[in-house]
């Protein structure tokens, strides 16, 4: 114990804390490696926070709760697919739209479902191996999307860099003229990873609202998507690092609410603003021509394609 906080039970709290930011930010890893630069993830999330809590409370399954939030996140993905692939509407501020439009959304669909407990999500049954000590608290007491989270981050991994898939996926993001020359569908690829995208999202903001809280409230996301966006750059555009950045992020945020169980001297309100300071800065660089070439970005992200160019 170190000043009243279980080193075990912060890293197994930090696990589930950083799982709606992982789900989030790998999503959308895809659709920037693609060439899209989607800001809507908040308004994604939290739109599949609701409708995987409305799902989960209508059927009686937390599960179907679960694909419900990604559907959600999938369908209001689409949208900004159509109007920034389609249309060709200015990414960033569609993008920004789309988060305005999700909370503004989703706080509508929520009228009348505060205060309402969701079905339970239950813990992957390891048996015994969740009595040993501090390993079996770390690593064998979790619900089953901390195992998920950690999987997908792997099979992003291994597509973008063994597969066909992910060649051509990444050579769209890098330059989408010459992979239109090659006569590979620019606007149907992109279209896929904004809504792969979008149903991550969407499954993270379903973690918040069925496992996290678990009950409805409005905001209930509270810039977990920005701090996604964020982590993706932080990343260099590279899924294990995305991992990382969520868990040392998870790990302040459940630093910071230990401390203050604990009633250590510190005040929590540094611990709890750093994160979304790092997040403005990082955004701030992203924004600048150089800093996103000396960040490893993808060459064409951002920029939107047209066939007849």
């Amino acid at each position: 114990m170190l000043g009243g906080i279980n080193p075990a039970i912060l890293i197994a709290s930090l696990m589930v804390a950083s799982v709606p930011i992982i789900l989030a930010a790998i999503g959308e890893l895809v659709v920037e490696k693609a060439g899209v630069l989607n800001l809507g993830v908040e308004g994604m999330m939290i739109i599949g926070a609701i409708c995987g809590f409305v799902t989960a409370v209508g059927t009686g399954n937390p599960y179907l709760g679960f694909i419900g939030g990604a559907v959600g996140g999938a369908a209001l993905s689409l949208v900004f697919g159509i109007l920034t692939q389609v249309l060709l509407s200015n990414q960033v501020a569609t993008g920004l739209a789309l988060t305005l439009f999700g909370l503004g959304l989703s706080s509508l669909i929520g009228q009348g479902y505060n205060g309402i407990k969701p079905p339970a999500t239950g813990q992957v049954p390891f048996g015994p191996l969740a009595d040993i000590p501090v390993v079996g608290t770390i690593l064998f007491n979790h619900d089953w999307m901390v195992y998920f989270s950690i999987a997908i981050i792997a099979a992003v991994w291994a597509v973008l860099k063994y597969t066909r898939t992910g060649l051509i996926l990444r050579a769209v993001g890098e330059s989408h003229d010459a992979a239109h020359a090659l006569g590979y569908k620019v606007v149907r690829i992109r279209l896929l990873a904004i809504m792969f995208g979008g149903a991550m999202a969407g499954l993270g903001g379903a973690y918040i609202s069925l496992v996290r809280v678990p009950q409805w409230t409005d905001g209930i996301t509270a810039g977990a998507g920005w701090i996604a966006l964020a982590i993706v750059v932080f990343a260099s555009w590279r899924p294990w690092r995305v991992l990382l950045g969520a868990y040392l992020f998870g790990g302040i945020t459940v630093l910071q609410l230990n401390l203050q169980a604990a009633g250590a001297a510190i005040p929590v309100q540094y611990l709890s603003m750093s994160p979304y300071l790092i997040t403005i800065l990082v955004l701030v660089i992203m924004s600048s021509g150089k800093g996103r070439a000396s960040l490893n970005a993808p060459a064409a992200l951002g920029q939107n394609f047209h066939a007849s160019r």
